[in-house]
């Protein structure tokens, strides 16, 4: 497995072409360019194929956050997100919050994460971006 912290080669289309396989969804190529530019991007590839990302998006100083973890469902299982995230939490800058998927927490909490705060949501308004 080749890991990579800080992961610029990653192409939106690479990252969609996976990320639809985990994350079903239509998504638009360049919206996702701009993001990917905005993230630290660790990446887990098998023989030179996306098998897994953790987008990480700090300010650097007083917050941070995983956008998403997500693995291949072929791959899961085998420790590559628990890498990653111990690869995130080597290369952040600052407290990592982030949300879970309820059947992921158990996963977070093998993995030395812990409760914190409740989260919230708050919608953009209609037309905002």
């Amino acid at each position: 497995m080749d890991y990579r912290v800080d992961d610029r080669a990653l192409t939106a289309e690479a990252f969609l072409a996976f990320a639809s396989q985990v994350w079903p969804g239509d998504y638009d190529a360049e919206r996702t360019r701009a993001a990917l530019a905005r993230t630290l991007n660790l990446t887990a590839y098998d023989g030179g194929r996306l098998v897994g990302c953790l987008r990480l998006l700090t300010d650097g100083y007083f917050f941070g956050t995983i956008t998403e973890l997500l693995v291949l469902p072929s791959h899961q299982r085998r420790g590559i997100g628990s890498r990653l995230l111990r690869l995130a939490r080597a290369h952040t800058p600052t407290l990592l919050y982030f949300g879970a998927q309820p059947e992921a927490e158990s996963f977070y909490e093998k993995n030395g994460c812990r409760r914190s705060l409740a989260a919230f949501v708050l919608q953009p308004e209609a037309g905002g971006t």
